[in-house]
């Protein structure tokens, strides 16, 4: 579960959006701070960048004044209760001196800041101050600083702390600029002591670059900091076992007694729930309720509460076993193509007997007074005896006659609003009912009504649980379940454990079954541009989350170019209007911009040269070539492989020599790095998208265009080093092996090594030992497996449906696609009447290339539509495919 996804899920209801468009109120308008609402004073200049609105002092004719592009900056933290009187302390303040600053302008942004999942790296940042050198610098610390003596917030962890006040400090740049770091991504970047841009390294604790000197007035700040440790404790910190923007959790030792424990930090005033309870009043509910439950034998036990700084932990018993979730990869019998039907009995029995421990001890915890408030898969223990099951993680707990909302919440267990009480743990036991068969049920914060379509598939797929055990699932998630006797809310075992009828189930029925070619792709088309919003200047169409964070919603992977270019290749109409957004908005791309074919500039061009903007394309290719673009990794999504496929299509249909030069520039990079150590798997990357394979991918490509034999040879080299990466699963499949997960997926999986496996064994690539030909194999039988847990292109099963559509690996056989192709139907949705998918992560709609909607789209028409024969840019169909 990634959490920075939940903040993106808050401002609509069907798409990720940026937080700063959260409305609340009949209004519709966000409340905002008194100084977020006067007139922009004479002399200066306001914007909203993202969720900060900032102030920048300017001349007569409306320039910013000049000022330093990077230094010691000034960051003011606040909780809910201070902020309005912290903004106003800071405008007063800056404005009669002409110092630039900018702060979070509402109260509901300020929140998201502080949240538990919010990043840690800019957690508590609530004003950013830019004094002009170190001596205002200090003046504006000891003023400003004794103004808001006695104001609370949040420690800014990426910073040095003033005093014991709400101000810190941090060196960075104050100025956008940007630079190709050590992994080849374009981050923000200062200049070091030689004038050179470097990455500005923005990790959650302080740092002081080595070639800046601590100013001397900073010295007992930092001294100060260093003075808390864990040095006195009676524990022994063993391991992080997670972090939060709340703190961490750590395993440990009792140094006293040798018995294994576990230590649950708690932050002040961060790590926000939706009621507004900071870290420590929900480490403080979790005590209370442990406490409660106590003796039970289905809750760790409190051991210890103590202070450290101004942390609070809690000491708890450290359980043995694993969390529920771990044992899907190992157990569930759909990861295989055609799974055994006693493994499928086995399984049934298993998860049947699993989710009758579960719910034996929410009902224990019930006549106890407590509700979980909180229960998912990660949150449910499963002792060594895989039977036996313990529940994790209380900070959500409240007594039960308190009849109280969620406060935090796994989204695939998230109760709707009218559930309180002991119905918020009845809808999460429904939940787990179908969670345990098909883990999906985070698509039920889009549209529950799904419950019913899962509850079928399961049915379909497990045929021996039984029918009312999914019924009674369906009528609590959906709703229909009839009123409880008034006595069904007393605390008893008896009361708490008895079923509430239920309502027959009623069916749910996607708006086109996807493999129902063409209607599927008039249907998707339709939705894709009813999303559309080119009066926008963010993104054009809803997608992943990372549209936010690389140049607008612009790219081929998230982006307007992606979207476009999948139009192209089913036979859609050309969407003119997006065209325009498109062009529009790369005149000039936003600063910042990434260079590559799937995030950025490159992928953009080559859209736009496919649809006939071949100067507009041209531009942009200008640019990147006026770039360091030499030292941009050598993956395909971002970096030199899928740049050097950009100018060699370009070189080849305009025919210029410069062009032709740098895609051969880049090939000869590609194979230098190629013969360079490098680390061991798991600890590299595999796959077409950041793997080798893209690199692979680019060579093939030019070694068609060029016939030079040691492009093909080095191609091979670059499949062989991520088939190195690969392992057997014991179904077969061949899998990327990451080292804490395996992954068959096209883009960072084995079927996106096997696609340019495909390509360099149609081109009459051998090894001389079958290699490749034997890795096809456990290739396909990786995509084709019964489940995938997304539905999206790079990450899901669109990804399957694509390779095999193209591949002509034995046994790729037509049935074989189109039980994928059904497949996909278990994720499809409504949006307007039309078919869409969830994009990643399954808690909103999208309409993106690599996630979401028009990914599925491209898969559907690669495997449907025998005339357009969609394809991914520079992965042609082959001959003998399906």
């Amino acid at each position: 579960m990634d959490k920075r996804y939940e903040v993106y899920a808050l401002a609509d209801r069907h798409f990720y959006e940026t937080p700063d468009r959260l409305s609340v109120g009949a209004s519709g308008a966000a409340p905002l701070y008194g100084p977020a609402c006067r007139e922009v004073p004479d002399g200066w200049r306001s914007a909203r960048i993202g969720d900060w609105l900032t102030f920048t002092p300017v001349d007569d004719a409306g320039t910013a004044l000049p000022g330093p592009a990077q230094g010691w900056k000034i960051h003011a933290s606040a909780t809910r209760a201070n902020a309005e009187r912290i903004a106003t302390d800071v405008w007063e303040y800056c404005v009669p001196r002409r110092i630039p600053f900018k702060f979070v302008p509402g109260p509901h942004l300020l929140h998201l800041r502080n949240a538990k999942y919010a990043g840690r790296d800019t957690s508590g940042k609530f004003v950013t101050i830019y004094p002009a050198d170190e001596e205002q610098l200090h003046l504006v610390l000891r003023e400003l600083g004794e103004r808001l003596d006695g104001c609370e917030g949040p420690y800014i962890l990426t910073d040095l702390r003033w005093n014991d006040g709400p101000l810190y400090v941090r060196y960075g740049a104050f100025a956008r600029s940007f630079v190709v770091d050590e992994r080849g991504s374009l981050v923000p970047a200062v200049r070091d002591g030689e004038g050179t841009l470097v990455p500005d390294r923005r990790q959650p604790s302080f740092q002081v670059p080595e070639w800046v000197t601590l100013p001397a007035f900073l010295e007992p700040q930092l001294a100060a900091r260093n003075t808390t440790t864990v040095g006195d404790l009676p524990y022994r910190i063993e391991k992080a076992l997670h972090f939060s923007n709340g703190g961490g959790v750590y395993a440990g030792t009792d140094t006293r007694d040798g018995r294994k424990v576990v230590l649950k930090e708690g932050r002040p005033h961060a790590g926000l729930a939706s009621d507004g309870a900071d870290a420590i009043a929900r480490l403080e509910r979790e005590k209370y309720a442990l406490e409660q439950v106590s003796g039970l034998g289905v809750v760790p036990e409190v051991r210890d509460w103590f202070t450290l700084g101004d942390h609070r932990f809690l000491v708890m018993d450290f359980l043995e076993g694993r969390p529920l979730n771990s044992f899907f990869a190992e157990r569930h019998p759909l990861l295989t193509p055609d799974p055994e039907p006693d493994a499928v009995a086995a399984y049934t029995a298993w998860a049947l007997r699993i989710h009758r421990a579960v719910e034996q001890a929410v009902h224990a915890v019930h006549a106890r007074g407590i509700v979980f408030n909180d229960l998912h898969v990660f949150n449910i223990m499963v002792a060594p005896d895989e039977e036996s099951v313990s529940l994790l993680d209380f900070e959500a707990a409240a007594p039960i006659e308190e009849n109280g909302r969620q406060v935090v919440a796994h989204p695939g267990f998230f109760a709707p609003p009218d559930r309180t009480g002991p119905d918020v743990d009845r809808y999460a036991l429904a939940c787990l009912r179908l969670a345990l068969f098909l883990p999906v049920t985070t698509l039920f914060v889009v549209d529950r009504a799904k419950a019913a379509h899962l509850a079928e598939v399961v049915a379909g797929q497990f045929p021996d649980v039984p029918r009312e055990f999914l019924d009674e699932a369906v009528a609590e998630i959906t709703g229909r379940r009839q009123a409880p006797d008034p006595e069904g809310d007393k605390v008893s075992p008896s009361a708490t454990s008895r079923p509430s009828p239920v309502r027959p189930t009623t069916s749910y029925t996607a708006p086109v079954d996807p493999g129902d070619w063409p209607y599927s792709r008039d249907s998707m088309v339709k939705a894709i541009l009813a999303s559309a919003t080119p009066e926008r200047d963010d993104r054009l169409f809803p997608g992943d989350v990372a549209q936010f964070s690389d140049g607008g919603g612009l790219g081929l992977a998230h982006g307007a170019a992606g979207v476009l270019y999948v139009l192209e290749q089913t036979g859609a109409d050309r969407y003119e209007e997006g065209e325009r957004w498109l062009l529009d908005h790369t005149d000039p791309a936003p600063v910042g911009t990434p260079l590559g074919l799937y995030d950025g500039l490159a992928g953009v061009a080559y859209v736009l040269d496919l649809l006939g903007h071949r100067q507009r394309a041209l531009d942009l290719v200008d640019g990147i070539l006026r770039e360091r673009w030499q030292n941009l990794s050598s993956d395909l999504h971002g970096g030199l492989a899928g740049l050097g496929l950009v100018l060699g299509r370009l070189a080849h249909t305009t025919g210029e020599t410069q062009l032709r030069e740098r895609a051969a520039e880049a090939a000869r990079l590609l194979v230098r790095r190629l013969a360079e150590p490098r680390p061991a798997p798991p600890r590299r990357r595999a796959g077409l998208l950041r793997g080798a394979s893209g690199i692979a991918l680019f060579l093939l490509r030019e070694y068609e265009e060029t016939g030079a034999p040691e492009l093909r040879d080095a191609a091979a080299e670059a499949l062989r080093q991520d088939l190195e990466c690969c392992v057997v699963q014991k179904g077969g499949g061949l899998e990327v092996d990451e080292g804490w997960r395996t992954l068959p997926y096209l883009g960072d999986g084995s079927v996106g090594l096997g696609m340019v496996v495909d390509d360099f064994l149609a081109l009459g690539g051998d090894d001389g030992h079958g290699t490749f030909e034997g890795a096809r194999s456990g290739i396909l039988t990786a995509a084709t497996s019964r489940f995938y847990a997304q539905p999206g292109l790079f990450q899901g099963r669109a990804g399957m449906i694509l390779h095999l559509s193209r591949t002509s690996a034995p046994g790729a056989t037509p049935e074989r696609l189109a039980e994928q192709v059904a497949g996909l139907g278990w994720f499809a949705m409504s949006y307007q009447g039309q078919l869409a998918f969830p994009g990643h992560q399954m808690m909103r709609l999208s309409m993106d290339l690599g996630t979401g909607t028009a990914g599925c789209l491209l898969a559907l028409g690669a495997a449907l539509d025998g005339q357009t024969r969609a394809r991914l840019p520079f992965l042609p169909p082959l001959r003998g495919a399906h």
